[in-house]
């Protein structure tokens, strides 16, 4: 029997915003991680600039050229694998490419991944199913003037990941600064109420017959009770308890509320879903539909105390791309 890879699986990174360094790290770890026996990678990476590369080689003189260039080299291969976080990557940009071009892919398509990416409309679809959000406000830079201040608050971009251009404000004159340099990464920023709870995640997955399975919840324990910005994320202070101590009340009102919310977005693939949980219940603060995907980040590592290694989830979600996008 022949032990040849079967699948060209061509994993894209890097991208046009604030987390290109996070995606590459991800694309990387992915590359690396595929069966050799099953896949061969094709990585191809989206540089700040917009020029795609195959490899280190660049495609093209300009995004548009390097852009025709690169569905050449998508739809040559049997799956895309788009480990590209935040907007023009995660939003559903890739997925429509990748559905343009007829190329099967992991993860969410473009409704999916535009609604979840915009958390001002992610927490009207949680509204609906009846799943609490934190209260606030958005704010353009016409209405940024204008903001109340009403006591501690959470200031971010309506679209951005890896907690960038996330401030705690705990006094008033710190409310315009965080404003400012939230509206330096989008031109919508949300002014929400500070929640105070345990911070829990929890990750579903579309396993490649199309059933969905919800991982051990992780809890994230901030330095001296600090926000989980995006310093605390990656410099290792962050203290991940996995999995969250939780009783079956908490424990089945997350999977419940994740799995309510993969469904309403129209989620595929794998998907985050973070959450505090509070006295009053449990409340929905975001939702990632590409989430870090290097073995150490918090939803590998969530699966595989499950069971299921860093390999095995790939492959999962390789043969998940290939089913439903036949």
């Amino acid at each position: 029997m022949s032990t040849s890879p079967t699948r060209r699986v061509a994993v894209v990174g890097g991208g046009q915003n604030c987390e290109h360094d996070v995606s590459l790290a991800s694309a990387a770890s992915v590359a690396r991680a595929l069966d050799p026996l099953d896949h061969v990678a094709i990585r191809l990476t989206i540089a700040p600039d917009g020029i795609w590369h195959l490899g280190a080689d660049p495609l093209g003189g300009s995004p548009a050229q390097s852009l025709s260039a690169a569905v050449g080299v998508l739809a040559a291969c049997d799956v895309v694998f788009p480990a590209v976080h935040g907007p023009v990557g995660e939003d559903g940009t890739l997925a429509a490419l990748c559905r343009l071009a007829g190329v099967p892919f992991v993860g969410s398509g473009l409704r999916a991944g535009c609604l979840a990416m915009d958390k001002a409309t992610t927490k009207l679809v949680a509204g609906s199913l009846g799943i609490a959000t934190a209260a606030g406000v958005v704010v353009t830079p016409a209405t940024a003037g204008a903001v109340r201040w009403d006591g501690p608050v959470v200031v971010k971009p309506v679209a951005a990941g890896s907690s960038q251009g996330v401030t705690l404000v705990r006094t008033s004159d710190e409310l315009a600064p965080a404003v400012r340099a939230a509206l330096l990464l989008d031109d919508r920023v949300l002014v929400e109420e500070l929640v105070t709870g345990r911070e829990i995640d929890v990750a579903v997955l579309q396993r490649a017959d199309g059933t969905l399975f919800v991982g051990p919840a992780l809890e994230i324990v901030s330095p001296d009770g600090t926000l989980f910005d995006a310093e605390s994320k990656y410099d290792g202070s962050a203290d991940f308890r996995l999995p969250a101590r939780l009783d079956d009340v908490e424990r089945k009102e997350l999977a419940d509320a994740a799995l309510a919310m993969f469904e309403a977005l129209g989620c595929s693939g794998v998907a985050r879903f973070d959450f505090f949980v509070t006295p009053m219940g449990v409340v929905l603060n975001e939702v990632n539909t590409m989430p870090g995907m290097t073995e150490q980040s918090q939803v590998p590592r969530m699966f595989a105390a499950s069971g299921l290694t860093y390999p095995a989830l790939l492959s999962e979600l390789v043969r998940g791309a290939e089913r439903t996008r036949r």
